[in-house]
């Protein structure tokens, strides 16, 4: 079946290849043997594709990225048509909705007319935000009341990490400046220490995971602390020494070796030398 062409970029088009690849009469085998669970993770790994292609500024990777990511929304919604739960029309209504609803400074009441509220700055608004977002689970049923509801298990647990530590902030449970945060690092770095020390046991690797898990939060809570994006750092770090071990590796593929043959030693010369290279 031949699809309609779409100059304007009509999302009907992608509509029904999504739905010609989940036709059981002649579509994809591997399409139609998905379902939610199997194409999650790929809607993850798409999450990451685009925010990738933005730490890059390369603009038409962030196009390729954002289709990428547009398909798997279109394939959840195709799976729920299928099943008789929703179609794509209502991800998008549903979507309008909230937006309109959640914005009552931009949009006014439920009615979209007028301006019903204004905020001092983004802070003050985020307040809001949260307020209505909280409203919205109550009428929804849910009888989580704590500060800490609606904090997504299925976010990675190093962005959970940090919603949680901000959740607790808005009710006041937060260290001042980042002061005590770095001398709570050193504390948890001096316990993973101890448990290093420790002769290895079942109990003694499950107290370490525990310290280190600890160590790992406190640096996401100085993170958060110092305004600096947790996963942006974190890329940017693995692509720095993703970077400076690639150039070792051809330094020493250019002087005859390979680093599997240098000592620690060596290869530690050798990470100073790229370094200096880089001016760092």
């Amino acid at each position: 079946m031949d699809m309609p062409a779409s100059p304007d970029g009509d999302i009907a088009q992608l509509l029904a290849i999504m739905a010609r690849l989940r036709d059981p009469d002649g579509g994809c085998p591997w399409d139609l043997e998905q379902d939610f669970s199997t194409i999650a993770p790929y809607t993850v790994e798409e999450a990451y594709e685009v925010a990738d292609a933005i730490d890059r500024d390369d603009l038409p990777a962030l196009k390729d990225e954002l289709g990428d990511l547009l398909l798997q929304v279109v394939f959840h919604a195709q799976m729920a048509q299928e099943q008789g739960a929703f179609a794509f029309g209502d991800v998008v209504e549903a979507i309008c909705d909230k937006m309109v609803r959640r914005h009552p400074h931009v949009f006014g009441p439920s009615t979209g007319s007028g301006q019903a509220a204004s905020f001092a700055d983004a802070e003050a608004q985020t307040v809001n935000w949260e307020a209505i977002k909280a409203a919205e689970r109550k009428a929804a049923g849910e009888e989580d009341t704590s500060a800490l509801a609606g904090v997504s298990r299925g976010l990675p647990e190093w962005q959970r990490a940090v919603k949680l530590q901000s959740r607790a902030a808005r009710v006041g449970f937060d260290w001042p400046d980042t002061a005590p945060v770095i001398d709570k690092l050193h504390e948890e770095i001096d316990e993973v220490r101890v448990e290093l020390a420790a002769a290895p046991s079942p109990e003694r690797d499950a107290r370490l995971e525990d310290e280190i898990g600890d160590l790992l939060f406190v640096a996401a809570n100085l993170a958060r602390h110092a305004k600096v994006d947790v996963g942006g750092a974190l890329r940017r770090a693995n692509l720095k020494f993703e970077r400076r071990f690639r150039a070792m590796e051809a330094i020493a593929a250019a002087e005859g070796t390979t680093m599997s043959a240098l000592s620690l030693a060596q290869q530690e010369a050798l990470w100073g030398r790229v370094k200096q290279g880089e001016g760092m």
